[in-house]
């Protein structure tokens, strides 16, 4: 039987060794709960085991979820790919949007923010891969998508979001990573009005310590925590 409770101590003491071993307080880093085909009841279970944020992949799923769950007090962000015609889901179920990969559902998640008289948190999602499996701008798009996107009222831009290439070895991963960190830190040097480089979400079961490592703030886990899916 899957202890969740038993897997989330676990995690959490891995994200403080890798927070602490590279110089960061293990604060900083910040734990996203993958619950992609996880029930309530297991959601349920993490929260109790003190988990206080997860990550959904697709509005369907998640507003059922949400809905049940409405009790817990948890935070919800959306990390899948997001399209333009769900941005009205997104907007009223979502903290955080993690995936925002174009100017066009910018302006949509903007339009739909408005209607319900809110500021909409995103992350730009950057493809560093240059996959065309994946979403997200390419690296020398990104500050020009971020410009744009601070013109819009309703939302406020974050910082930045990537998945990389998938490698068996996280190591790997970690040039991907480092780009991300560094894309980071060039944008947030430029001052963009409305715009703040607080948050690189990197990092998931495989490969989050080397994401903290270069500097995550955001790790998304779920396997580790929930089991394999069915």
């Amino acid at each position: 039987m899957n202890d969740i409770a038993e897997n989330i101590r676990q995690i959490k003491e891995r994200i403080t060794n890798a927070a602490m071993g590279c110089g960061r307080s293990p604060k900083d880093v910040g734990l996203v709960a993958v619950t992609k085909t996880v029930s309530p009841e297991q959601i349920r279970k993490a929260a109790e085991a003190g988990l206080d944020c997860f990550g959904e992949n697709y509005i369907q799923e998640a507003d059922k979820k949400i809905t049940a769950l409405a009790d817990i007090g948890v935070s919800w962000h959306f990390i899948g790919y997001l399209q333009s015609n769900k941005a009205k889901y997104a907007v009223r179920l979502f903290d955080l949007i993690h995936s925002v990969d174009s100017l066009k559902l910018a302006k949509e998640l903007n339009r739909q923010a408005a209607r319900h008289g809110r500021v909409q948190k995103i992350l730009i999602q950057v493809n560093l891969g240059g996959e065309k499996t994946k979403s997200g701008a390419a690296k020398q798009a990104a500050e020009e998508l971020i410009r744009d996107v601070a013109m819009l009222e309703n939302l406020s831009v974050r910082g930045l979001m990537t998945l990389p290439p998938f490698f068996d070895a996280p190591e790997k991963v970690r040039p991907y990573f480092r780009q991300l960190a560094e894309l980071r830190r060039e944008i947030a040097a430029k001052n963009i009005a409305n715009v703040e480089m607080d948050e690189l979400s990197m990092g998931m079961t495989g490969d989050f310590e080397p994401a903290i490592e270069e500097g995550a703030t955001l790790v998304r886990v779920g396997t580790a925590i929930f089991g394999e899916r069915s």
